[in-house]
């Protein structure tokens, strides 16, 4: 008789969303350093346009005026997007580059910001388009995932078995996916349909 160890199960399910997790903060990684390669390039043909100290501290008070709207919006939550401790990681550079004066570095860097803040509203408002409050257990992944389903697969209203089918979905629609309970995943379709789906039903994108 095959016994089931179920709470091995459960962590092998948590790793193996993990591991997508982290698939995808390296890809997103590598999309920045490429990005801020171009912008030193971009920097160095310009070094006869440098930014003023009133265009920096204006970028940078931008930043900050963004990044308060940030955690602003994410309400109630205890724990702010990983986009706002981005941000401000990033303005805290901005500045220490603006007190050197190199205010083209401080621009560049406030604006880095600003995106990330802009990152950070676009997961809440995506949150809260796809599902409501948070459940007990719930946790944020570091950045969306891309991923899609492996087959049919039905989506519920809650993260377990016994809740009511809202949709089904054939195999390799594409999904984003923003947080898990144990093994059920919270996603997104292309249609703004949202719910849970179960861990084995999914995978990254081909």
């Amino acid at each position: 008789m095959l016994v089931r160890d179920t709470a091995l199960e459960q962590r092998a399910a948590r790793l193996e969303l993990k591991v997508l997790e982290q698939d995808a903060q390296v890809a997103e990684l590598q999309s920045r350093l490429d990005d801020a390669r171009r912008e030193v390039v971009r920097s160095m043909a310009k070094l006869q346009s440098l930014a003023t100290r009133a265009e920096a501290a204006s970028g940078m008070a931008e930043a900050e005026i963004a990044l308060q709207a940030l955690r602003s919006a994410n309400g109630s939550n205890s724990q702010p997007p990983p986009e706002y401790a981005q941000g401000t990681q990033l303005l805290q550079l901005s500045t220490a580059e603006f007190d050197q004066q190199n205010y083209a570095g401080a621009l560049y860097l406030s604006s880095e910001a600003k995106n990330a803040a802009a990152a950070g509203r676009g997961r809440v408002a995506s949150n809260d388009r796809g599902g409501g409050a948070m459940r007990k257990g719930e946790t944020p992944f570091a950045l969306p995932l891309r991923l899609q389903t492996t087959g049919r697969a039905n989506v519920r209203e809650g993260p377990g078995a016994g809740f009511k089918v809202v949709f089904t979905l054939e195999g390799g629609t594409p999904l984003v996916a923003y947080s898990y309970v144990d093994q059920w995943v919270r996603i997104k379709d292309d249609g703004d349909r949202s719910g849970w789906i179960h861990q084995s039903l999914i995978d990254r994108r081909q």
